[in-house]
């Protein structure tokens, strides 16, 4: 099989940039390739990608494909005072809807996205938000009390260890780079103390952190991570968006903002909804200047 390079570039505007970045590159594939005895073989282009195989003989050795994407806007550190209040923003429910996605990525804050396992975009969106520079969480399935709009799979009461482990296994496979894990629903899940007590030493397994939504006023996530040694926190002021209305909003991430002041830290957790996603637009510039300090959900956890 022959080794095969992905090579992402992201600075071109232009077709004519586009061609004369890729000749560029392909002159210095060609002269390493030199070195080593090896001949260019076919060559493919299409629109923002070029591919081109290298071979020994008749033998293909290399396979590359040269590949053109947007300028990255990444996600910024905050820089005042390090002292200040803290608020971090989680965003869940990602995994479908891609659009979505880009419009929290072209918002350069240190925003927390917590992505659906096994949906279509999962993956992509998880890899995305990386390397744009936001955080990544799993969003972890578990059922509720109502069993609305249950996902295919989830964390459910009864379950054995093993079936934890093989299921969060799964689910974290879905969404690589996830550093910690918050629930989707999970009323009924987390506040079964049997559930809870096999979910964290799993966790702890594949060294994430945990951040209970608190769906449920009976639930005991968030103690039986601190005993279980799971690096833990909760949401703790009220939820952005259970009125989609970006007004409405608005209010909540203010009340977000004085929660953090208030407790020193605050976690606040919103979804992916287009009135959220044109409050955040507003409300993100202004942040810094209230006197709280944007951080990721990690820098919270403990």
């Amino acid at each position: 099989m022959p080794d095969w390079l992905e090579v992402t570039l992201f600075s071109a505007n232009s077709a004519a940039q586009r061609n004369a970045q890729t000749a560029q590159l392909l002159r210095a594939l060609n002269v390493v390739a030199g070195r080593h005895e090896l001949q260019p073989g076919a060559r493919g282009d299409e629109p923002n990608v070029t591919s081109i195989a290298f071979r020994a003989g008749s033998r293909i050795t290399h396979s590359i494909e040269i590949r053109f994407a947007p300028r990255v806007v990444t996600a910024q550190r905050e820089t005042v005072d390090a002292d200040a209040p803290r608020l971090a923003i989680i965003l869940d429910d990602l995994g479908s809807d891609r659009a979505a996605a880009e419009s929290i990525f072209a918002m350069p804050y240190p925003l927390t996205i917590s992505v659906l396992p096994n949906h279509e975009h999962s993956k992509e969106i998880a890899d995305e938000a990386l390397q744009r520079g936001f955080q990544v969480m799993l969003h972890l399935p578990m059922q509720s009390v109502a069993n609305e709009a249950p996902e295919k799979e989830e964390l459910r009461p009864g379950m054995s260890p093993a079936q934890v482990k093989s299921l969060l296994s799964e689910m974290v496979e879905s969404v690589p780079n996830a550093v910690g894990v918050n629930n989707h629903q999970g009323s009924q899940a987390t506040s079964d103390p049997a559930l809870m007590n096999e979910l964290m030493p799993a966790l702890r397994g594949f060294n994430l952190f945990y951040v209970d939504s608190r769906t449920t006023a009976a639930t005991v996530a968030f103690d039986t991570a601190q005993r279980d040694g799971v690096p833990t926190a909760f949401r703790n002021v009220p939820f952005l968006d259970d009125v989609q209305d970006a007004a409405a909003i608005r209010k909540q991430l203010q009340l977000a903002v004085r929660g953090a002041k208030e407790k020193k830290a605050a976690i606040a957790i919103g979804h992916p909804h287009a009135a959220t996603l044109e409050a955040l637009r507003e409300f993100l510039p202004t942040v810094r200047a209230s006197g709280v300090r944007l951080v990721f959900a990690s820098d919270l956890v403990h």
